[in-house]
């Protein structure tokens, strides 16, 4: 509602200063007052065709035009210095007003034909070889601009319109880790369409542009977290489908600790022993908004509505086997008693050095897929693999959603069973199962506080005993099962919180290295891998 508002009142105090300016021009100043009129009009003062205020009305390019319009109108006016065109841009009612209300500025002309017959003049004397008019134009050209201003302008409008394009289109993004090995690699550099699931309106209003959180080398937060804005989200192109690679904000990303090698969620800490939290609390808490936490890249197991669990290492979905990503990877403890394995074939084979754990006596953990475990067995008639036991874990705490009843016996490969909120649906709260849905009812859908007390729940001290969500959720996991940290550690992604839509890889590098070499044959092939 916020940034409707001031569009609203943007748009008001544009139209009432346009007035003066329309007067000026020779036309009624009434017509500034009625939409749609008033930009047919404004297209006409500064040389425009009609059909040019049509453009307007196209989500995304309108940007561009109204920019364009701006700067058009007050260099119809004679304005032609750049801190004129700067102030059209950013400030527009401000520099009307001025416009308007100086008796002494005059209109000049529509400034898109007055600068293209200017133009032609100077084809003309050059043409005729009539060295004097041509070096009298040169000298009173309104429209010349110094290098200094061409390189200015050139630059302005190549980091507004890149920031631009990242902001509300197509984000370039790097995987970072192994999490989704075997379709997307360390070092794949994808592009990222905002629009398909919605494009979301930022919310941080003042930030350094083309980064994302933090600024490079200096390290602090890229971003004023005030002024800020709502969240909105426009149509969408199409809906998640299920299995989908799909980039989002991590949902505990609201309160982290940035260190030099990750970044933590404060609700991770919490459960951490007291010696490595304050290892971890040293460097300090930074509280982000929902558009500048960190961006993750899992596929969607389950979708809004739908019944989810794992039983020994399989996906259930509405309780029937769910679709498995070819590149399912497990880990493995490989023993080579003849030789230590050959590194440089794994290599070869795409398993990442992050999969790879050297143990003692020739023994490994190694992260595969059912095709690399095959190869790894052929190495040698004497290597011999065993799946390791994902049942022990860390404890319950450390699964999703960290209560000791309700997780007791969940870990990576027996997870589960519950049902994925849906927008509308609505559940019953109890004491034991109310640990499922707290961070729902609190942070995405509040803020509320959530308590049970005399075996009773209640919400802003009221008691509850059904909710009904106001959002659609989703269950974000990695292929690579046994070492991703994605919905199984810290729960549901809400739909506030998704990003995009991977589209294609557009470049990629071993281990994320450059040095390492470049993998061509994934240069410019699709980011939904199976």
């Amino acid at each position: 509602m916020t940034i409707l508002i001031f569009l609203i009142v943007y748009y008001l105090l544009t139209s009432f200063t346009l007035q003066k300016l329309f007067t000026k021009a020779g036309e009624d100043g009434w017509k500034a007052l009625v939409p749609g009129l008033n930009f047919v009009v404004w297209s006409k003062i500064i040389g425009r065709p009609n059909w040019w205020a049509a453009l307007l009305l196209l989500p995304i390019v309108n940007i561009f035009i109204w920019c364009g319009m701006c700067v058009d109108i007050v260099r119809s006016f004679g304005r032609y210095e750049f801190m004129d065109s700067f102030l059209a841009v950013v400030a527009a009612p401000y520099i009307f007003f001025k416009i308007g209300g100086n008796p002494k500025e005059e209109y000049i002309g529509q400034t898109i034909k007055l600068e293209r017959e200017y133009s032609e003049k100077l084809k003309e004397a050059e043409a005729g070889d009539d060295k004097y008019k041509l070096k009298k134009l040169r000298a009173n050209n309104p429209y010349k601009k110094s290098t200094g201003r061409e390189w200015a302008e050139a630059i302005i409008f190549a980091v507004f319109a890149a920031t631009f394009i990242r902001m509300f289109l197509i984000e370039a993004y790097v995987i970072p880790t192994s999490s989704m090995e075997g379709s997307l690699l360390v070092g794949d550099f994808l592009f990222v369409s905002k629009a398909h699931y919605g494009i979301r309106t930022p919310q941080t209003v003042i930030q350094v542009p083309l980064v994302h959180n933090t600024v490079p080398l200096i390290g602090s937060e890229s971003y004023l977290e005030k002024p800020k804005l709502n969240f909105h989200r426009l149509g969408a192109i199409e809906n998640i489908d299920r299995n989908e690679a799909v980039v989002f904000n991590f949902p505990e990303g609201d309160s982290v600790y940035v260190t030099p090698n990750r970044t933590f969620s404060v609700y991770q800490t919490r459960r951490y022993p007291p010696g490595q939290r304050a290892q971890i609390e040293r460097y300090g808490l930074r509280t982000r908004p929902i558009d500048k936490m960190d961006h993750y890249i899992k596929r969607c197991v389950a979708l809004p509505g739908d019944k989810f669990e794992i039983r020994d290492r399989q996906v259930y979905i509405n309780d029937a086997p769910g679709e498995n990503p070819k590149n399912l990877q497990y880990s493995y403890i490989v023993k080579s008693p003849d030789a230590a394995l050959n590194l440089k074939k794994l290599d070869e084979w795409g398993i990442s050095k992050e999969d790879i754990t050297t143990l003692q006596n020739n023994t490994y953990v190694l992260v595969l897929t059912d095709s690399e475990l095959e190869k790894v067995k052929g190495m040698s008639a004497n290597i011999t693999t065993t799946l390791m036991d994902q049942k022990g874990g860390g404890g319950p705490k450390d699964y999703w959603p960290n209560d000791g009843k309700i997780s007791a016996n969940w870990n990576n490969d027996n997870f589960g069973p519950f049902t994925v909120p849906k927008a509308g649906s609505t559940v019953d709260l109890r004491p034991d199962n109310i640990a499922l849905y707290q961070r729902i009812i609190e942070v995405y859908e509040g803020p509320n506080k959530v308590r049970v007390k005399n075996g009773k729940v209640y919400i802003n001290d009221a008691e509850a005993s059904i909710y009904t969500f106001q959002l659609d959720y989703y269950w974000m996991m990695g292929d690579n099962r046994h070492r991703s940290e994605d919905s199984r550690f810290w729960g549901f992604v809400p739909q506030t919180h998704v990003v995009g839509k991977p589209l294609f890889i557009w470049f990629s590098t071993k281990e994320g290295n450059l040095f390492n070499g470049i993998r061509w044959n994934r240069l410019f092939t699709s980011a939904q891998k199976e």
